[in-house]
């Protein structure tokens, strides 16, 4: 297993590189010009001077090579300076947003904490919430409660975030003034009060993320019940004397887990996806709202690593989906 681990982690890395030069060449054919928002007072031979200053008068080819110095080098060496005390990227040039004039991992690092925030809580509710859903479900198939719950699902599944968010802004906001429709990035948690208010503004934001959630793995969970409650080393071990909670709960949930990881694991960076409208509708200060608000501006030093970093995760949790199966299932292993 541990081989198996090192070697996806090696091959992650050529499949990280494609991916990050496709990124950056899908953005140098994107229309769009980060000289356009300067007023047109400015001299033209001042704007070329500001061009070279961002380094759009290089070569293609040179400025994805200085990214990728920048993002896999430098980036790590200040991480290192600041850890360690060091001076390793004393004088290196790091990934500057042109909309922000300063280092991008800086801002990614300020609003990260927001977006784990919602993002991390929202699918920990979902998945606690969707795996007895899904559970129940399969054992009681037919039964009012798994109809009830398709019906349920069906439904979170089906309505988009931007449609869900604004229904409870306007039932919990509006009519009812139960919850704050805004999310404020500057409350810090110091008390007891501090943090109920912290609680009451996250509940719509992750009710929103959850519904989906809840509703994708909750399908996925009964399905994989269903088809393992069928099996013959069910009936096995129910006409061994073992008891139905110790049946349902130890030998069919096991063997039902293994598709499921792959839900759980790949909708991780779906999630995320997910929180860029839920943040715009919640003006929550994160990830989601820097990448839009980068996007308008053209930054694309800014757009390019953050977008780099939900492929960073794509491929990270299809390797924990991977490495995950042969803990699940002992008939899998990777030699």
């Amino acid at each position: 297993m541990l081989t198996y681990t090192i070697r996806r982690l090696v091959l992650a890395i050529p499949t990280l590189l494609f991916i990050s030069l496709v990124i950056f060449l899908l953005l140098e054919l994107a229309p769009g010009d980060p000289m356009a928002q300067v007023p047109l007072t400015v001299p033209p031979e001042v704007k070329q001077q500001m061009r070279e200053a961002l380094g759009l008068g290089q070569p293609t080819h040179i400025r994805f090579a200085k990214w990728l110095w920048q993002f896999f080098a430098v980036e790590p060496m200040v991480w290192m300076d600041h850890t360690f005390g060091m001076t390793l990227a004393e004088g290196q040039q790091r990934v500057i947003s042109w909309q922000t004039r300063s280092p991008v991992m800086d801002i990614v690092i300020q609003r990260m904490p927001q977006t784990l925030w919602v993002v991390a809580m929202s699918y920990v509710v979902g998945i606690l919430i969707a795996l007895p859903i899904g559970i129940y479900s399969a054992y009681r198939q037919y039964s009012v409660f798994d109809q009830v719950g398709t019906f349920v699902t069906m439904v979170g599944y089906s309505v988009p975030p931007f449609f869900s968010g604004v229904l409870v802004i306007v039932i919990f906001s509006v009519q009812l003034g139960w919850l704050p429709s805004i999310y404020d990035t500057t409350l810090v948690v110091v008390s007891w009060d501090t943090f109920i208010l912290q609680l009451k503004q996250m509940v719509m934001p992750v009710m929103v993320l959850a519904l989906q959630t809840t509703a994708q793995i909750s399908r996925f969970m009964r399905a994989s019940m269903l088809d393992n409650l069928r099996q013959d080393f069910v009936r096995t071990a129910r006409a061994k004397g073992l008891s139905e909670r110790s049946v349902v709960l130890v030998h069919v949930l096991r063997n039902s887990m293994i598709p499921v990881i792959t839900v759980i694991a790949l909708g991780v960076p779906q999630v995320f996806g997910g929180a860029i409208i839920t943040e715009q509708i919640f003006k929550v200060n994160g990830l989601g709202q820097l990448l839009i608000t980068a996007i308008q501006a053209n930054d694309l030093p800014m757009v390019q690593t953050v977008t780099f970093m939900l492929a960073v995760l794509i491929v990270l949790f299809n390797i924990i989906a991977d490495v995950l199966y042969g803990f699940l299932d002992p008939r899998i292993r990777y030699d």
